[in-house]
């Protein structure tokens, strides 16, 4: 299976972020609902976004080795953040989690008037493996 993130020429190159992702068949595809600060419990771990955003992010880890997969295998993701909250928090934490040598998934960025109580950032993702 080939995975082949492009930055075309005329557009911003991030090391953030990938414009586009191609997947090339035959791919085992993973589909991960919204994924929040919360531990196995259900409990909001803290109340600042970047440690939501880590426990999120280690949420969708869980999800994605017990298909043995990581979060390298990630080609999309879209994340939620509450209004009012410094996307540079969500930033570190990723930057916390993301192994600086692979190639960064595209990503998309909602900033939204509310998520659930306490919840300040969502995250959901498709991974190919």
């Amino acid at each position: 299976m080939g995975i082949r993130h492009i930055n075309p020429d005329g557009l911003h190159r991030s090391p953030a972020f990938s414009q586009a992702v191609v997947v090339e068949q035959p791919a085992k595809t993973i589909y991960i609902g919204g994924q929040n600060g919360v531990d196995a419990d259900g409990k909001v771990v803290g109340p600042t976004l970047r440690e939501q955003a880590v426990q999120a992010f280690r949420n969708l880890a869980t999800i994605l080795e017990s298909e043995g997969a990581s979060l390298s295998n990630i080609v999309h993701w879209t994340i939620a953040v509450v209004e009012g909250q410094s996307v540079g928090e969500g930033v570190a934490a990723f930057q916390q989690v993301w192994n600086p040598a692979d190639p960064p998934p595209a990503i998309t960025v909602h900033i939204v008037a509310a998520l659930g109580p306490g919840v300040l950032v969502e995250i959901d993702a498709v991974a190919a493996v």
